[in-house]
């Protein structure tokens, strides 16, 4: 069972606050340190001092980290052109020594795009399944060769495909929550699904697409890690699990429907009940940065009951 945490920088967070966690992840034993990819808070929060790159920082944190794996959950397609965002992944993929996962979404928040002048195009899932295709050919093209693709919104002629990353396979994580698209490009080009913020019913649902997704590309139903995102909030006893709560705005009983919220005993029951619908890795969503004694408690009393 892989935890991993997951930070929401827009929400308002430095570098050296991410640094600072990003440590903490690998000195506590977690699996990896992923970061979401926006330019803009959501909610009330006012995301002082300002947004941060997602591929800016996990290359600063390639070269701080020995241990833990690097990714986004997503980096939005609209943000960046797929040959350009190919080359960038692959150059922080060698600078961490072979331990970056690329998420990729469509990108979906309106508003950050308008904030930040970005195209925000009405055919978004059309674009994202010619980046995934542009993305893991230029990866896949041998050393020497040249790689071309002609589409509807991407046209690359004889690129040279390189840099390549430093991992002969660098997993490819596809997510969300679509009936019918999501499962079938997860099972044509995904190492990993995700599924956010999801109930136990919706996440059995909507693995069980994949799977069927996944039979009828040829491949499979247990050729992808199956994962979730959650928020977390964990605490020694009732009133921790309730200042911790307080402290990002959110009510215990709504934490604890929605997400991995309470006691650590509850918070592995919990755990345990979406691992019996397939998920192996959980996407831990740590809201305050600052709460460093937070992650110590998870490790010490979650994980290292599912390890």
């Amino acid at each position: 069972m892989d935890l991993r945490i997951f930070t929401e920088p827009q929400q308002g967070a430095s570098y050296e606050t991410l640094l600072s966690v990003a440590k903490a992840t690998e000195d506590l034993g977690f699996d990896a340190f992923f970061r979401s990819d926006h330019y803009l808070p959501m909610g009330s929060a006012d995301g002082l001092p300002g947004p941060t790159d997602a591929w800016i920082t996990l290359a600063a944190l390639a070269r701080e980290t020995k241990r833990i794996r690097l990714g986004t959950l997503m980096t939005a397609g609209t943000f960046r052109l797929p040959g350009v965002l190919a080359i960038q992944v692959a150059q922080v993929d060698q600078m961490s020594g072979g331990r970056v996962e690329l998420g990729l979404g469509a990108g979906w928040f309106e508003e950050e795009h308008q904030a930040y002048g970005i195209p925000f195009p009405k055919d978004k899932f059309a674009r994202l399944e010619e980046q995934l295709a542009i993305v893991t050919g230029l990866w896949e093209t041998e050393a020497g060769k040249t790689f071309s693709y002609d589409g509807t919104h991407y046209q690359l002629t004889d690129s040279p495909a390189l840099p390549k990353p430093a991992q002969a396979k660098l997993p490819v994580l596809i997510g969300g929550h679509g009936a019918k698209r999501t499962p079938r490009l997860a099972a044509r080009y995904a190492d990993e699904f995700n599924i956010p913020f999801a109930s136990l019913e919706d996440t059995a649902t909507q693995f069980g697409r994949v799977r069927a997704a996944l039979t009828e590309a040829g491949r499979g139903e247990d050729d992808l890690v199956y994962s979730n995102a959650l928020i977390v909030c964990v605490g020694k006893d009732d009133a921790e699990v309730a200042r911790r709560a307080a402290a990002i705005g959110r009510e215990v009983d709504e934490l604890k429907a929605n997400g991995l919220a309470g006691s650590p005993a509850e918070v592995v029951d919990k755990i345990g009940r979406y691992a019996a619908v397939g998920s192996s890795r959980f996407y831990l969503q740590v809201m305050d940065l600052d709460d460093l004694d937070h992650l110590e408690l998870i490790s010490s009393q979650v994980r290292s009951q599912l390890s």
